[in-house]
């Protein structure tokens, strides 16, 4: 039957509600950009509903709902403007906790993907959602975008089905340590080049800016383009897992750009060893990107991690770390080497199952938990 006390309420009209991820401060409509972006409620009432706005051409966003910090549904958005069911029939006096979450990442291959949040329907009443002890960020490939979380090990398809953020290492972490966890990631990029040797592949070229993986008209009138205020969060831990792409990029052919004719290549000589001059303009994007995210976060332990799909690259990232140590004398920055995916723990699409985030997890919840002093 139709809930005739429900009342319509706009994120403007709404005392309290806590957003999750990159965004711009009072935001409406309110776009979530990335994965793990959210939009967190404390609302009495017997029913709630949340208004949405999704566009796509080819990808579709997927969401979870939470309640009381159980996942209740994952579902993928069909495009346009309505309402969904988050809860109904509940006690009317009790407060649940009521957490929307996108699960897809910034989906750079298709400019019409958004999801943008209005507002939400409820007979009860809102109330303040506490803070978190702690904010950590992580910027990473597929595997900080959860792909292959979900699915059958011998699915090989790319669509954000497989694309999880809710078993993802990074929320697993956040939660362990009562942290809100900021994302920036994209599947197939890396520090320097896509594991294609797409040289515009590169995470470090967006990250200074609101959601610079986005595409498109839309997505700019919605300010994924514009500079990203760092001083809206002071970041506790930032953990860096990217690196798995440029590895790849060292076995793939050239790149070459059909309309500027602009080339780009990471090679391997003939005995397999890296091109020495290759693997110092990779070690320099990784002392570059350290120096820009020391810039935007003076105050954030940096941890870049790696190895949950290989370890072909460790010692060089682990000595470009050095390196800018040593260039810098900023200590407080470290190298931490991951579990490798094995066939106990893949997923989908060859990439880190279930079981691997987990266990790339739980070795970066002890390793903060002691930095912490937790």
């Amino acid at each position: 039957m139709e809930n005739k006390n429900l009342k319509n309420c706009s994120l403007k009209e709404i005392p309290f509600y806590k957003v999750h991820g990159r965004t711009k401060s009072g935001s409406y409509p309110l776009p979530l950009f990335f994965n793990g972006s959210a939009v967190e409620v404390n609302v009495s009432g017997t029913e709630l509903w949340i208004d949405l706005t999704v566009n796509y051409t080819a990808f579709e966003p997927w969401i979870t709902c939470e309640i009381n910090g159980e996942l209740m549904s994952r579902q993928m958005l069909m495009p346009g403007t309505y309402a969904i069911c988050l809860f109904r029939n509940m006690s009317p006096e009790a407060v649940k906790n009521v957490k929307v979450t996108r699960e897809l990442q910034a989906m750079s291959e298709d400019e019409s993907c958004s999801l943008i949040v209005n507002g939400f329907r409820s007979d009860g009443i809102f109330y303040p959602v506490p803070g978190k002890k702690y904010a950590f960020e992580f910027i990473g490939d597929s595997i900080t975008s959860g792909e292959g979380t979900y699915g059958a090990r011998e699915d090989t398809d790319w669509i954000p089905m497989y694309m999880g953020y809710s078993r993802d290492y990074a929320k697993l972490v956040a939660e362990a340590l009562d942290a809100d966890a900021y994302l920036i990631s994209q599947g197939g990029w890396g520090v320097l080049s896509g594991w294609d040797n797409n040289p515009h592949s590169n995470i470090p070229s967006c990250y200074e800016k609101m959601c610079g993986l986005c595409r498109g008209l839309e997505n700019e009138k919605l300010g994924a383009f514009e500079p990203y205020d760092f001083t809206s969060r002071k970041i506790d831990a930032l953990i860096v897992n990217l690196g798995t792409n440029d590895a790849s990029a060292f076995d793939q052919p050239m790149w070459h750009d059909p309309v500027t004719g602009e080339i780009f290549q990471q090679r391997k000589n003939e005995d397999g060893t890296y091109n020495p001059d290759d693997l110092l303009r990779f070690k320099n994007a990784v002392i570059d990107f350290l120096k820009m995210l020391r810039r935007n976060n003076p105050q954030a332990h940096i941890i870049w991690c790696y190895g949950m799909l290989g370890y072909s690259l460790s010692l060089a990232i682990n000595d470009a770390v050095n390196q800018y140590i040593t260039q810098t004398d900023d200590f407080n920055v470290i190298f931490l080497q991951l579990p490798n995916t094995t066939d106990e723990t893949v997923g989908c699409r060859a990439h880190p199952g279930q079981k691997s985030h987990a266990r790339a997890a739980q070795v970066l919840i002890e390793y903060l938990r002691d930095y912490l002093g937790d």
